[in-house]
């Protein structure tokens, strides 16, 4: 029997191990951390669970396809539940919007804040239905491998204008500053600038149009359990609390892997789920390969960090949308700060996550769980000491802007709270500057330009995961769809 060993078990590495065993190849997992998930990881605390990361699931099929390769039905270890409005989006001046696929509810919507936009929006909707069909259907799980390949894709990307901003091309058809915000920030949900990430990138608005939006019951780390479930049914074995520190080599061929703790695992083939800066620079310094990828790497623009806050907090509040964005008085500027000076703004923009609006079971009775997000600098470009006081300082403005904004009396009703910083991205995933997003999804970066699935001279190593392309969403586009064993 053929076998793989895959390194991290996040998203990535636990859809490509599906897909493995599935196929008959005996695939090991080892993941450095206590708990699957990667960026899904959780935490349980008084009562409280808090899901570390990814809080949306956009496109259901693909992940059903993982248990359709064996015959099985998802149903049977996770129930995602549907969300509506898909976010509520609230300006400073009080305005809110609530966005969804609701075709008359989100017309209603748009002309509250502009009725011409209205027919502006609709022709934006077929432009984003184009770039799906193009950037989604037909190459979001094709492995540009050569040059060729790019070049075969590059008419149709051009069609779309795909050099042009998300921004840009969203404020070419609708007027009010405020829908062109709530029509381009889907990029920053995946490391993006809207005002640099190429307009491709518009195909985001299709697959939640399309997808609808859901969530886990229980949270993502009951979808993180259930692909951990499916994968062990299938003979799979994951290992824990066991950091790899070195892929096995003899010429260009890995060989395997050694862990921390000694454990020494040989396979016919290697993937890694892991950061990709991390992949070459530490656990393939023992081959030139590793310092010139790396090297490469070095050079690339990386996607900014998150700053996040955990709190539970006494009381129900069916007032406040399961996702909200709540845009700060500036846009473009805020970005700027993020993306280009490193500067950690004194206003914010927050993405608030409050999952007991759907599943009430995630908080101790008469309590809600909720997460709050800022974007902030890569540690490549600012400087802030994250792990000094000021964590502590950042966490509470943001539960300030919260409470004066959409949660009044936060402050006298919170029961815990603890916040996650670009260092423990760092610390906890090894993510290179502590980016929360891998590389920067700017075109130049983008298909061929971004890290490649198969290692061009280790021709049995495989990357999956958001540094690589295809590798961005769970399911059947997370993973190489061929493995050369």
């Amino acid at each position: 029997m053929k076998s793989a060993i895959i390194i991290g078990a996040g998203f990535g590495g636990l859809a490509l191990a599906i897909r493995l065993q599935s196929a008959g190849v005996q695939t090991t997992i080892v993941e450095a951390r206590d708990k699957p998930g990667g960026r899904g990881y959780y935490w349980e605390r008084q009562g409280f669970t808090f899901d570390a990361g990814p809080t949306v699931v956009t496109d259901p099929p693909c992940l059903q396809e993982l248990w359709e390769l064996s015959g099985s039905d998802m149903a049977d270890d996770v129930d995602l539940i549907s969300v509506m409005p898909f976010y509520r989006l609230n300006w400073p001046d009080g305005t809110n919007f609530d966005y969804s696929n609701d075709q008359a509810a989100l017309n209603a919507e748009i002309a509250k804040l502009n009725p011409a936009d209205v027919t502006g929006y609709a022709r934006f909707l077929e432009y984003s239905k184009g770039v799906y069909e193009e950037g989604y259907v037909k190459l979001g799980s094709a492995a540009f491998l050569d040059f060729a390949s790019m070049i075969k894709a590059a008419p149709a990307l051009m069609k779309y204008q795909a050099w042009r901003s998300v921004y840009s091309v969203v404020s070419s058809y609708v007027q009010d500053e405020r829908l062109r915000q709530a029509l381009s920030f889907h990029t920053l949900l995946v490391g993006g600038n809207p005002m640099s990430t190429s307009s491709i990138y518009a195909l985001i608005h299709t697959i939640e149009k399309e997808g609808g939006v859901w969530f886990a019951r229980g949270g993502t780390n009951r979808l993180v359990a259930g692909m951990v479930a499916l994968f062990e049914r299938l003979g799979g074995v994951i290992r824990l609390n066991d950091p790899v520190e070195r892929i096995l080599t003899e010429g260009n061929r890995a060989t395997g892997v050694v862990t921390k703790s000694g454990w020494r695992g040989e396979a016919d083939a290697v993937a890694s789920n892991g950061d990709m800066m991390h992949n070459y620079a530490a656990l393939l310094k023992d081959h030139p390969r590793g310092a010139k990828a790396a090297k490469a790497l070095k050079r690339k623009r990386w996607s900014p960090s998150l700053f996040v806050v955990h709190f539970g907090v006494k009381g129900h509040y069916p007032d406040i949308a399961h996702h909200s964005i709540l845009f700060g008085p500036r846009y473009k500027g805020l970005l700027d700060d993020i993306y280009k000076t490193g500067t950690v703004p004194e206003d914010f923009s927050l993405y608030l996550h409050h999952p007991t609006a759907t599943d009430p079971h995630m908080a101790p009775e008469g309590y809600s769980t909720f997460y709050v997000l800022a974007p902030v600098a890569h540690l490549g470009k600012s400087k802030v000491d994250w792990d000094g006081g000021f964590g502590d300082q950042f966490e509470a403005a943001i539960l300030d802007e919260v409470e004066r904004r959409v949660l009044p009396g936060l402050k006298a009703n919170l029961a815990t709270s603890f916040h996650c910083a670009p260092t423990d991205f760092g610390r906890d995933l090894n993510a290179h500057l502590g980016s929360a997003f891998s590389l920067e999804p700017v075109l130049w970066q983008s298909a061929y330009f971004r890290a490649h699935n198969r290692d061009d001279v280790i021709s049995n190593l495989y990357f999956t995961g958001a540094g690589t392309h295809p590798g961005r969403n769970s399911g059947s586009s997370a993973a190489p769809r061929r493995l050369r064993l």
